[in-house]
């Protein structure tokens, strides 16, 4: 053997081993960092506002809740009609909005028996201040003015007419606007006027019964044509 070749020999063991450790560093196992996990408030969905917390106002209507709407006259939620003529209570009654004829008849005690109410129709909606008027002549409209001026022409200058065009007022009316009720002269129109002061108004139609004159079929004739 030549006297270099143990060198030789030993400069490429040398190597051999340099790339040995350099391959085996290279393939070493690495630590895996775990991820952190997640949290639960950034998984779930997000949620509305509480409105009760936030202080937003109550996403439920007032009107759906059974709250009373906006003030000012009857309310919006209510009505005031006028129901007279042939009814057991005849007089002003305060209703829901959106009530029909028939909600104010049955307020006012119901029909009397053996009215004929062919005419009425019962299933119409009402209006805040409207008349519903039972069981009235023919001819005799429920909406209107009553007739006469100053000097006493129309309705209110007849006497012992047909009665006027429309119900008249008991707590309104003059001496000689009720002299147009049939019936009614002087002196039983001075009764009535009388009665009316001594208690502050009539409030229904039936306290005409306590009038002085004024009997079971008068009443049935002028039930009708008045109201309070």
């Amino acid at each position: 053997m030549a006297p270099r070749t143990p060198v030789v020999l030993g400069l490429v063991l040398l190597a051999a081993v340099a790339v040995a450790t350099v391959h085996f560093w290279s393939v070493r196992p690495e630590a895996v960092r775990v991820p952190e996990p997640v949290a639960d408030e950034a998984a779930a969905p997000a949620l509305p506002p509480d409105p009760l917390r936030s202080g937003a106002p109550d996403p439920v209507s007032r009107q759906a809740s059974g709250e009373p709407g906006g003030s000012g006259g009857s309310g919006s939620g209510q009505i005031v009609v006028d129901v007279s003529g042939k009814v057991h209570r005849p007089g002003v009654r305060r209703l829901p909005a959106g009530s029909r004829v028939e909600d104010a008849l049955e307020a006012a005690g119901g029909v009397r028996a053996g009215t004929d109410v062919t005419g009425l129709n019962r299933a119409r909606v009402l209006v805040d201040g409207e008349q519903v008027a039972v069981g009235l002549p023919p001819g005799l409209p429920v909406t209107g003015a009553t007739g006469g001026g100053e000097n006493g022409s129309g309705a209110a200058g007849v006497q012992g007419g047909a009665g006027p065009s429309v119900p008249l007022s008991l707590n309104t009316a003059t001496a000689e606007q009720l002299e147009t009720l049939p019936g009614v002269g002087p002196v039983l129109a001075q009764h009535m006027i009388d009665y009316r002061t001594e208690n502050n108004g009539f409030r229904s139609v039936d306290e005409l019964r306590q009038v002085n004159g004024i009997g079971d079929r008068r009443f049935a004739d002028l039930q009708p044509l008045v109201r309070p």
